[in-house]
């Protein structure tokens, strides 16, 4: 459980039988449930990743491997839900930038990077139609879209409808833009085939961030946007 008080101004995680969440009306707690679990073969994916890449790297990884990833990880602070900057460990750091790497069928980084960022990218722009499915507007001249084996990859929530406001997940990937050093991608790229159908007038929740070729992961972007026709 994690607050800031004067009696209790922000929440958030669980304790006993309470979730402390919010929405735009602001703070506020619900009786905790236990989620079903459907087992959909991408949780499953993710899931056999996460094993593969503990397993790494307690086997795979030297220990000066490792040293590295603890040194990187001190030194990029991540933000938690409040925007706070938070310590991650190691391991965590590790795992955050390679599952999404396997996700989008990319290599393994088993270097930790030296440069001591997490490769923020522009600011996007973001589009969906009924027929031509998701849009994005992005900045070929970032330097991830200039280097080999880098890649922004798109997020999509299933639909929702146009009332829903507030989204946490699950996420689908639905698609990657793969860097290029010698040609860059091309603004805007399309997703013609979203990873759920979509139609006009609901609201599509995505989340992009970029994967770059050092293993540096960005810090997602987050859209919403309703569908056109």
């Amino acid at each position: 459980m994690l607050f800031e008080s004067q009696i209790i101004s922000r929440a958030s995680g669980s304790i006993g039988g309470l979730v402390a969440s919010h929405n735009k009306g602001g703070n506020y707690f619900r009786a905790r449930t236990t989620p079903t679990d459907p087992g959909t073969v991408f949780q499953t994916k993710v899931r056999t990743d996460m094993a593969g890449l503990v397993d790494a790297w307690n086997s795979v990884l030297t220990q000066a491997q490792r040293d590295a990833w603890a040194v990187y990880a001190a030194n990029v602070p991540l933000l938690n839900p409040f925007g706070e900057p938070r310590t991650v460990t190691a391991l965590n750091m590790y795992c955050r930038v390679n599952v999404p790497r396997l996700q989008a069928g990319l290599t393994r980084i088993d270097p930790a990077p030296v440069d001591f960022n997490t490769g923020e990218f522009t600011n996007i722009g973001m589009a969906a139609g009924e027929v031509a499915g998701i849009l994005i507007v992005f900045d070929n001249t970032d330097d991830w879209a200039n280097e080999d084996d880098s890649s922004m990859l798109v997020f999509a929530s299933r639909p929702q409808n146009i009332g829903i406001q507030f989204f946490k997940g699950p996420y689908r990937l639905a698609g990657t833009i793969d860097g290029d050093s010698t040609t860059p991608p091309s603004s805007p790229a399309t997703f013609a085939v979203p990873p759920f159908s979509i139609m006009q007038g609901q609201r599509l929740f995505t989340r992009v961030a970029v994967a770059r070729a050092d293993g540096r992961y960005s810090t997602a972007q987050r859209s919403t946007v309703l569908v056109a026709s």
